[in-house]
């Protein structure tokens, strides 16, 4: 570990939290005091601040605009019941923010850079995480490229920040999701598994196509044949069938989740069959036809456990069973809050307090 890290810190004259309603926190609209910078240049992460949040000056040819040279990172701070704020896994984070800076060519964020940036800015606005069921502090470290300069290379200056921000659920029902089988999220040998900006970008399009169709989201295939489930929206994608936890492999299409670890792993504690494999559309619609899917969600940051209402595909929707009847879902959705919020052993390690 490296000595303590000098972070200058200059807080807001008169904080903003008392114009926020707690009781009703649309997802990442409102956001605390303060943000932590950092800038790369000549080899080294430097000036390392906290300031009040603010809008950023950048130069209009800076590359990141024009060739979207940017990855980013998601995790939740929580209060316990004891009052203690905590955060879910950081170190987690830390490690697959630099996974997915090298994919980027960005330079890696020294892992105690990261947890010492993220602490500091809690303390800061340590007032800001919620004590509200279903809510959290939201934080979003992210990399993006600086230079001035529209040629196309690897940059030499980068910006490292830190926002946080209050949220509520991120679904407010059960989702709806259909099937794509014509647009790709992610290729083989592409970025499919680092959390880079334009991934997103390019998921926008289909998502919007199946919304007006009366969707939330898409569950994206295989870019080869369209015949293999990868992930679903944002958040990697997980069915029970016949009493067993099934998920595709993490691969270079698919990103490997943190809250997907989370699940697999409790799911082998409890001794529960679990398979990362391949998984067709065939054989999911099938299970749903004959009674044998049991359950299916999303699994991710923002929402934790988002279960999945029906599935649609060629214009048929299947409907799953009933959410209060989701024995594995509902039960390690519980068991993950109950570990945040302290009402559970910490057996594997993934609370840090601060």
């Amino acid at each position: 570990m490296l000595d303590t890290l000098d972070i200058s810190i200059q807080k807001v004259p008169s904080s903003r939290i008392n114009e926020v309603d707690f009781d009703n926190i649309p997802f990442g609209k409102v956001y605390s005091d303060h943000m932590f910078i950092a800038d790369y240049e000549d080899g080294q992460w430097s000036d390392l601040r906290i300031v009040p949040y603010a809008n950023l000056s950048m130069a209009p040819a800076s590359s990141v605009i024009h060739y979207g040279q940017s990855v980013f990172e998601g995790l939740k701070a929580y209060k316990n019941n004891d009052g203690e704020a905590v955060v879910f896994r950081p170190d987690a984070n830390a490690k697959r923010l630099n996974r997915s800076a090298e994919r980027m060519c960005i330079p890696e964020v020294p892992e105690e850079l990261f947890m010492q940036a993220m602490t500091e800015l809690l303390k800061v606005d340590k007032d800001w995480i919620p004590n509200k069921e279903n809510t959290a502090l939201y934080i979003r470290p992210y990399v993006f490229a600086m230079d001035d300069y529209i040629g196309i290379k690897p940059s030499e200056k980068y910006r490292f920040m830190i926002i946080t921000c209050p949220v509520g659920a991120y679904y407010s029902e059960p989702v709806k999701v259909k099937i794509e089988t014509e647009f790709t999220r992610a290729a083989k040998g592409g970025t499919g598994y680092a959390k880079a900006a334009g991934n997103y970008a390019g998921s926008l399009y289909p998502a919007k196509l199946a919304q007006k169709q009366g969707y939330h989201q898409l569950v994206w295939t295989d870019a080869t044949e369209h015949k293999y489930i990868e992930e679903s929206g944002t958040m990697n994608i997980m069915f029970v069938i016949n009493d067993t936890l099934i998920t595709p492999e993490a691969s270079s299409t698919i990103l490997k989740g943190i809250t997907r670890d989370s699940v697999l792993t409790l799911a082998r504690d409890w001794g529960m069959k679990v398979e990362e494999r391949k998984i067709s559309i065939t054989e999911v619609i099938e299970a749903a036809k004959n009674g044998t899917l049991q359950d299916a969600f999303g699994a991710g940051t923002a929402a934790t456990i988002a279960h999945i209402k029906l599935i649609g595909h060629e214009g048929v929707d299947y409907t799953l069973p009933p959410i209060e009847q989701r024995a594995f879902s509902n039960k390690v959705l519980k068991a993950m809050d109950a570990i945040k919020l302290g009402e559970a052993e910490d057996k594997f390690d993934w609370i840090y307090k601060f």
